[in-house]
């Protein structure tokens, strides 16, 4: 999730499990910069584009490592305000704080690295954008009604935040697994061979989704509000480019981005070069992580270091487009 997600989160957390014990002031600042740490790989130059990109999220977000931190951040909380007394309740508050912000991104499709050491699967559930102000504006008018109100009873607007942004996350899950259903039930109905399918919310909310199926020789890309009147998605049909990636594959940032998007990728040509994209983020034909893997020759020739070379959507055709679909009208994506 976004930065002030997980700030928020961080806040409401420390401010719950720290209660009346400490200055609410300090719960909700410690609880946003605990929120924070694990993001601070997005700094860290990994070498190149493709590796910043498959590592991030990775032990920074681990929650062995995060449980092994936490008793050295709440040393160090008690150390600053003379808390010694308070040392284990700290320790709790900064872990939940610290595992929270993985558990959150998990609900996003990216791809969060949660068992490392011990497994390297990128761990996505796909069933919340990575900014949404009906998850995020809970949390932040709790803190701050909890922090600036004087009333015995302030915790309690902390407490509804946190309540309401996690029943907007089990909501999520629903209403994904409705876009799934519908999504099975129209390519059932059109014959269509799928290999793989997913259902991933669009920009800023989880009534309209986007689904994308992958077939033998190529990837399907439809939309799905839960207002729309039927029950049938229409779905374009894009190459997926299997011959380049037939000829490029066992070039390691290839075989990477191919495992960190589960094989929702695509391989195409543009002028001289050869470009991969991850399919899970973005829509047609725009993708942030899109990479310059090779050049073309008489046959591709893999380039040592990729380059990342994503576009991203145009905002004035795209949000009236977005508006208007989320409300069930049946209009095509700006292309």
């Amino acid at each position: 999730m976004d930065s002030v997600s997980q700030i928020a989160l961080g806040s409401a957390v420390g401010m719950a499990v720290m209660g009346r014990r400490t200055a609410l002031w300090k719960a909700a600042l410690w609880g946003a910069v605990a929120g924070t740490l694990p993001d601070l790989d997005a700094l860290v130059d990994f070498g190149d584009p493709v590796r910043n990109m498959t590592y991030h999220r990775g032990e920074s977000h681990a929650l062995f490592y995060l449980t092994l931190a936490s008793p050295l951040l709440a040393w160090i909380v008690t150390r600053v305000h003379g808390e010694a007394a308070l040392f284990k309740r700290w320790w709790l508050a900064i872990w939940l704080v610290l595992i929270t912000h993985p558990l959150l991104d998990t609900m996003t499709v990216y791809g969060t690295q949660l068992a490392l050491p011990f497994s390297n699967h990128p761990f996505g559930v796909g069933s919340i954008f990575i900014i949404d102000p009906l998850y995020t504006l809970p949390l932040l008018v709790g803190v701050g009604v909890a922090l600036a109100s004087r009333r015995t009873d302030r915790l309690r607007w902390n407490t509804a935040g946190l309540v309401l942004s996690t029943a907007y996350l089990g909501w999520s899950v629903v209403a994904q697994q409705q876009a799934m259903a519908v999504a099975r039930e129209s390519l059932a109905r059109q014959g269509v061979e799928a290999q793989q399918v997913m259902a991933t919310p669009t920009a800023f909310n989880t009534l309209l989704w986007r689904i994308l199926v992958i077939t033998p020789d190529a990837h399907l890309e439809g939309f799905h509000s839960l207002l729309d009147d039927g029950r049938d998605v229409t779905f374009d049909r894009f190459d997926r480019g299997t011959a380049l990636y037939e000829q490029l594959r066992g070039h390691w940032p290839v075989d990477r981005i191919a495992w960190f998007s589960k094989g929702y990728f695509k391989m195409h040509e543009r002028d001289d070069d050869v470009l991969m994209s991850d399919l899970r983020m973005g829509q047609e034909p725009y993708y942030v992580f899109t990479f310059r893997m090779a050049q073309r020759h008489s046959d591709p020739v893999p380039l040592e270091r990729p380059e990342q070379v994503g576009t991203r959507p145009d905002l004035e055709r795209g949000l009236p487009w977005l508006w208007r679909r989320i409300w069930g009208e049946p209009l095509p994506p700006p292309r």
